[in-house]
């Protein structure tokens, strides 16, 4: 990994993106200590799940929302 200081890094910092896209990391110190590390970008985050497929996932209700509702709603207030 290459280290540079914040001034340098100011300076050249079209050069440090370039080396970054190569796949190089670069740390950034201030008065000799590391401050910022410049990685690439991570890999693409994971899609969400279709909302069929998280439905067919769950297991199949016996009784209706409705009476699911009802029966918290009068569990709480009693």
């Amino acid at each position: 990994m290459k280290e540079i200081n914040v001034r340098d890094a100011r300076e050249q910092l079209s050069r440090i993106l370039k080396e970054v896209e190569r796949g190089e990391e670069v740390c950034i110190l201030r008065w000799g200590r590391p401050v910022a590390r410049v990685v690439g970008p991570a890999a693409e985050p994971p899609g969400f799940r279709s909302r069929a497929d998280l439905r067919e996932s769950l297991p199949a209700t016996r009784e209706g929302t409705v009476d699911t509702v009802r029966a918290l709603r009068d569990s709480e207030r009693y």
